[in-house]
């Protein structure tokens, strides 16, 4: 074989694994790919079918109801429009209240009933990290020492 069809097999071959290597990734990636949904848009149709898939909104007032095992709970997640059916079997995140934003992943049964498998409490919109409250307090703190020592020159200066 001559040099220059060594170099264009090595070439072919070096293609080839690469295509294997995106084809291998874009599968992954497909199956790990979750998707956001509203109740309004499940509602309408626009969830898959026997896949997985997210339900965020606020958990409607008075749904929380517990099974006797204490684990399983049913509740009521809506976006204002249209309410939806969760089931869920497992330990609840602190954050999780009625009347505050959820999201669960899971699928979404026959019955019309969204079964979780995981469920997730969001932040309220004006969450604030600890480090970020505290550095906000110490800088009006700072701010109103600055304005006294302002004043307190001012009433020097006018005397």
């Amino acid at each position: 074989m001559k040099t220059r069809h060594k170099r264009i097999a090595l070439i072919i071959g070096g293609l080839a694994v690469l295509g294997l290597v995106v084809a291998l990734v874009l599968n992954a990636f497909q199956s790990n790919l979750v998707f956001f949904f509203s109740p309004t848009q499940v509602a309408a149709g626009e969830a898959p079918k026997g896949k997985s898939f997210r339900i965020g909104g606020l958990v409607k007032e008075g749904t929380i109801k517990r099974e006797a095992d204490g684990v399983t709970l049913r509740f009521v997640m809506t976006d204002t429009e249209r309410d939806m059916i969760v089931a869920y079997k497992g330990i609840l995140p602190d954050l999780f209240k009625e009347g505050k934003g959820a999201v669960a992943q899971g699928k979404l049964g026959e019955d019309g009933v969204f079964v979780a498998s995981e469920v997730l409490a969001k932040h309220d919109e004006n969450y604030m990290p600890p480090e970020a409250t505290k550095a906000l307090g110490d800088a009006q703190q700072r701010a109103a020492a600055n304005k006294a020592a302002v004043e307190a020159t001012a009433k020097t200066v006018k005397q």
